[in-house]
């Protein structure tokens, strides 16, 4: 089936529907953000632009976003995610991996504060990993790739840089959160809905996570 959106909500029904959406062309035969949508509106900053899209998938909870196969951007709804976790992810925790051998100390160390301070900017990220230095920038995105490929880690979003009067000073930067922690904020938003009157309208998953 061929797909093409203009509109937002349109892009979140294509990714409910067949649960993986790479961001370019991947997959032999299977649409891409990139494939359904007209190239004009890329970059355009309006309402139409995939660009803004792909992020706001993730704090929609629409999808959780990240370079999860072949170091390619990739999207995965959320019913869909716990299996592809179990795909691409381990058994075995991200400590039991690093104390086996089986994860980076990059990595591993990277890891460490993003689980401390969950949606952390790449460039926080890289100052407190150590690895602000220009040749060390290929190892910090090493380690990137190491998580999300095993999807540990997901982008959160992007969170613009702004100067002391709250104007947008300098480029956006990609935020960073644990797989960990958007299953236990949809666990908890399913604890809610399971705790309330049936008759009672819940406000959907997507709603619970943006606000």
């Amino acid at each position: 089936m061929e797909y093409k959106v203009k509109a937002y909500g349109d892009a979140i029904d294509v990714i409910e529907e067949i649960g993986i959406l790479p961001l370019a062309p991947l997959i032999p035969n299977f649409p891409s953000l990139n494939s359904i949508t007209s190239p004009e509106y890329w970059h355009s900053e309006t309402e139409f632009d995939p660009w803004i899209w792909r992020t706001k998938f993730s704090t929609d909870g629409v999808a959780a976003y990240g370079k999860f196969i072949k170091k390619k951007s990739v999207l995965v709804s959320f019913k869909l995610l716990p299996y592809v976790k179990s795909v691409l992810g381990y058994a075995e925790s991200v400590e039991e991996r690093y104390f086996n051998g089986n994860l980076s100390k990059e990595a591993f160390e990277i890891y460490k504060i993003i689980r401390q301070l969950e949606g952390i900017d790449t460039m926080a990220l890289r100052i407190k990993a150590g690895l602000k230095d220009s040749h060390k920038k290929k190892i910090f995105e090493s380690a990137l790739l190491e998580l999300q490929g095993s999807m540990d880690i997901v982008i959160s979003g992007i969170q613009e840089k702004r100067n002391e009067d709250g104007e947008k000073n300098g480029w956006s930067s990609t935020a960073f959160e644990t797989y960990d922690l958007i299953i236990a904020d949809e666990l908890s938003h399913l604890c809610r809905v399971l705790n309330q009157p049936l008759q009672r309208k819940d406000p959907g998953f997507a709603e619970q996570r943006a606000t």
